[in-house]
């Protein structure tokens, strides 16, 4: 007889109608406190206690997010698998969809805010290079719903007559190399390119960081000039002979107002 292993775990859930506000063991990061806090200071709170508070509705949409193949009925049957013999609401879409809006995208972009940044300790393999915390810029396409509330601002691509695929959103993140944590993000219609988007991040960066930049990004306007990321930041540029899609760039630049000018000794 072949022996067998049983494998047991803990969900923490707040209780009555705020159980479903939970995600697993990611609420250890995005715990209760620091989500009440938010909803309280954008305002969020909802005006008297409903089958689905505001603090549910962020559990809710951030579990989209993760579970971003599954419907709002599979996503709602997720994240109450765990609290078997607790009276749970099972909400109508709509209800769910009536609650996202409600809440509004406020909530969540604060939370961003305080969580997004990096959390390499010093020295961690594959994040540091001589000390500074390495970090690059990367982009990718979403599609979102071929609604025409959506495609004033995200347009379908359009050839001579015809319009065709679903819209595109590009979405641009600033990352921690080693960890992927995210530092910042921005996004918008595809129409804009991914420069455009990573220039809306570079305030991020700081004299302890270096942006591993590609050919791409150190795409001038004028030939012999070069601009800095970011004040007081460094930056590493290409590898000697890669070819540069257009323009020039130098390898040890030297941009006007920044405190130092070339990046670190090798």
């Amino acid at each position: 007889m072949q022996e067998k292993s049983v494998i047991t775990r803990t969900v923490e859930a707040a209780g009555g109608v705020y159980a479903p506000g939970h995600l697993d063991e990611l609420t250890q990061i995005v715990d209760f406190v620091l989500v009440d806090s938010v909803i309280e200071e954008t305002g969020s709170r909802e005006k008297r206690l409903r089958l689905l508070p505001s603090r549910v509705v962020v559990y809710f949409v951030l579990a989209l997010a993760l579970f971003e193949d599954c419907s709002y009925r599979g996503v709602w049957g997720k994240l109450t698998a765990g609290l078997v013999g607790l009276p749970l609401v099972r909400p109508a879409v709509s209800s769910l969809s009536r609650a996202r809006r409600r809440i509004g995208a406020t909530p969540l972009r604060r939370l961003f805010e305080i969580l997004a940044g990096p959390i390499a300790h010093l020295g961690q393999a594959g994040s540091f290079y001589r000390g500074l915390r390495t970090v690059a810029v990367d982009g990718t396409l979403l599609h979102v719903p071929d609604e025409e509330a959506i495609t004033w601002r995200y347009p379908k691509r359009a050839g001579e007559s015809v319009e065709f695929g679903y819209p595109l959103l590009r979405l641009v993140v600033l990352v921690e190399c080693g960890t992927r944590a995210v530092l910042a993000a921005a996004f918008g219609p595809e129409s804009d390119g991914e420069l455009t988007y990573a220039g809306r991040l570079l305030s991020v960066l700081d004299r302890t960081m270096l942006l591993l930049a590609d050919a791409a990004s150190m795409r001038t306007s004028s030939p012999g000039t070069s601009r800095p990321p970011a004040p007081n930041s460094w930056c590493a540029p290409p590898p000697a002979g890669y070819p540069p899609p257009s323009g020039t760039w130098a390898t040890a630049p030297t941009w006007p107002g920044s405190a130092t000018a070339s990046c670190p000794s090798c």
